[in-house]
């Protein structure tokens, strides 16, 4: 199985800082599942305007850092010209449940899988962890669009 550090990440996704939330990757079985890891700490840019007394980590923002590993997830097992010039496109969400509050200096495991897909588009399902207590679960879809 192959990982991905955060530079190999960059060169599979536009995200940059701080908007690149996961930092690595695990545990990749191509273009089926992957285990996103996400350095969630006092650092982290939303911890100082969500919550500052008690932060927590938006769920907004985990259901971006699960988008942001299952895309490189797919641009990683596409073949490189299929790929080429291309993005991974967040179309909807249809469940989220965030269970429990992620609270600063913690590692979130992001477990997604992709469900199916369907020419450029794709669903998954994922479930996000710290220390193997579930934090929240989405299934969603992206489609693959040409950069413009």
């Amino acid at each position: 199985m192959d990982t991905l550090n955060k530079s190999e990440i960059t060169h599979l996704l536009p995200h940059r800082d701080p908007m690149l939330l996961i930092d690595s990757m695990q545990d990749i079985k191509k273009l089926t599942s992957a285990t996103g890891i996400v350095n969630v700490n006092k650092n982290s840019f939303f911890v100082q305007g969500h919550f500052p007394d008690q932060p927590v980590m938006p769920g907004v923002l985990i259901v971006e850092a699960f988008g942001q590993t299952a895309a490189a997830l797919t641009a990683h097992g596409l073949d490189k010209s299929t790929y080429e010039n291309k993005l991974v496109f967040l179309m909807g969400v249809e469940k989220a449940r965030f269970r429990n509050p992620v609270i600063p200096d913690c590692k979130l495991l992001l477990k997604i899988e992709a469900i199916r897909s369907h020419g450029k588009v794709w669903k998954y399902k994922g479930q996000a962890f710290v220390e193997n207590k579930l934090m929240a679960d989405a299934i969603w879809s992206a489609t693959i669009v040409d950069k413009k």
